[in-house]
């Protein structure tokens, strides 16, 4: 075909926009097909997906008729709402980049994000507008888009539209932007394993080729009748689940959070089918007085990842959920995020693994020379996928790094079994994965070594019964200095955000350390692995 002649810029553009299947795409084919099929429950509000489709149209005029355009990038501040689902659509519509935000953070860190991605505007829920405008202020973003969600029933804080005035009126046809599939339609800011966040871009691309995988293997459908709990700034809620449901027409219940008692009235009241939770959240709804007395019958899928599931809390599961079939899906957001999925017949005989490759991704392991290294060994889990992310925004040294030698490398450490099954048995870089969030320790580190009288600190991660995970500091100070824990926790809130602070707090004299000098974190663990008991 090489010496075909090219078709003129005006062919080419029309045979683009006949082929394009973008994000924002999507809902527009669903809503033809399903025009009366509920597709979002948000509080009192019910809507078709022909009602859902509207509303995100008329939500991207309002953004394009501020000055957003194609490749802007616009911050998200919010916990679960219609509003956050209907942006997440609207801006892939446009072509503008969404940069969801962890709201969690403080405004420092907010900030960081702000003038990291070059956001051009932001929305925040009514409640967090106060800590949106600091951060704006610490960014030095004195205009652009300012748009309010009215979680609370209030109106629009001074400087800030409601976003409900671009959701319920305006021009309900589709946008005319062509979006091409490895355009960035997501920037999703992940801790890592770096001192700072790094912006993870992500292509309509990556996101749908992870929905096939997520829907073929994680025996998605239509029919489906999901409750969505965990954060949509968290891209496993977000495309693992909410975003493959808008794709099929299957129905989303969206909750502001995994409160135990309202979800599972939920389940009962929606007579939901598919549930997504970090072991964390499960472990909170068998422990809750309401499991055994609300109706849960309807409940046939249930998923959990972000960190290992304990061995003995699956098998309670599969015990008091017996008609549930159970999936688990590894991943990380470099990968869209889902990696490897472990199926329901495979929970118990491999109970504790992170499974197999999924349908759209390559996976092995390898040792520092990039070597695949034979079964059984353990080496960096490294994956190749049309899941992969673009890189990281702005970064040319990590990203070539990470997708150094055609693989994206994932940081963790694993080994494969002679059967394919993966397990995880390390973070490279003593990443902390506490309650479903990623914590660098390293980040936490430097936090702690801000504040006056600390000699030496090491962060990681010790066993939780709840939390799975919980962030452990052992604190040595300088020569005639006496800290107390009660000092650091205080230092910590003025600078972390609630679930990246220390748990547990320890003082030592010494750190122990390797001949070279570095900190042996795998002995401070085994030290220390009881202080959760």
């Amino acid at each position: 075909m090489s010496d075909v002649a090219p078709f003129t810029p005006a062919t080419a553009e029309s045979i683009a926009r006949a082929r394009q299947h973008s994000v924002g795409d999507l809902l527009r084919r669903t809503a033809l097909r399903y025009p009366d099929k509920l597709a979002v429950v948000a509080g009192e509000r019910r809507v078709t997906f022909a009602e859902f489709d509207v509303a995100v149209n008329r939500c991207a005029h309002a953004l394009s008729g501020r000055g957003l355009a194609k490749g802007d990038r616009l911050a998200l501040l919010s916990h679960n709402s219609w509003q956050y689902a209907v942006l997440v659509f609207a801006t892939a519509k446009l072509g503008v980049v969404l940069v969801p935000v962890n709201f969690m953070l403080g405004a420092e860190e907010i900030a960081f994000i702000l003038g990291h991605s070059g956001a051009v505007g932001m929305v925040a829920e009514d409640a967090l507008v106060p800590t949106a405008e600091k951060a704006l202020s610490g960014a030095g973003l004195t205009d652009g888009v300012r748009g309010s969600i009215p979680l609370t029933g209030g109106g629009a804080p001074d400087g800030w539209e409601d976003v409900d005035s671009w959701i319920d009126a305006g021009d309900p046809s589709s946008p005319r932007v062509l979006v091409a599939d490895d355009d960035p339609l997501r920037l999703m800011y992940t801790s890592g394993t770096e001192s700072r966040p790094k912006g993870v871009m992500l292509s309509s691309r990556s996101l749908i080729a992870q929905y096939v995988s997520c829907t073929v293997d994680g025996g998605m459908s239509v029919d489906d009748v999901e409750v969505h709990t965990l954060p949509m700034y968290h891209c496993a809620q977000l495309d693992c689940f909410f975003s493959v449901d808008v794709y099929l027409g299957a129905t989303s219940i969206i909750l502001p959070g995994p409160d135990p008692a309202t979800l599972l009235a939920t389940v009962e009241r929606e007579k939901v089918t598919k549930l997504f939770c970090p072991p964390t959240v499960w472990i909170s709804l068998l422990r809750h007085p309401d499991f055994d007395t609300r109706d849960l019958s309807s409940l046939r899928k249930g998923y959990y990842g972000a960190s290992a599931m304990p061995v003995e809390v699956l098998r309670e599961l599969s015990r008091r959920l017996p008609d549930v079939q159970f999936w688990n899906f590894y991943g990380q957001t470099e990968m869209s995020p889902l990696a490897t999925i472990l199926r329901p017949h495979e929970q118990l005989p491999h109970a504790g693994s992170a499974g197999r490759a999924s349908l759209n991704v390559e996976t092995r392991i390898v040792d520092d020379n990039d070597e695949q290294v034979p079964a059984g060994e353990v080496g960096e889990i490294v994956h190749r996928s049309p899941h992969a992310a673009l890189g990281y925004f702005g970064d040319e040294e990590k990203t070539a790094a990470a997708f150094r030698n055609g693989w994206f490398h994932s940081g963790d450490l694993g080994v494969i079994d002679e059967n394919g099954y993966l397990s995880v048995v390390d973070r490279k870089k003593d990443m902390i994965k506490t309650g479903g969030e990623n914590v660098a320790s390293r980040e936490v580190e430097e936090a702690i070594y801000l504040l006056d009288g600390v000699a030496e600190v090491a962060v990681f991660g010790i066993s939780h019964p709840h939390w799975i995970e919980a962030v452990t500091a052992v604190v040595v100070p300088k020569q005639g200095v006496a800290l107390t824990k009660e000092q650091v926790d205080a230092h910590a809130r003025e600078v972390l955000a609630g679930y990246k602070r220390p748990k547990y707090v320890v003082f030592a004299e010494s750190l122990p350390k390797n001949p070279s000098g570095k900190i042996l974190k795998k002995d401070l663990r085994v030290e220390h692995a009881g202080l959760a008991t």
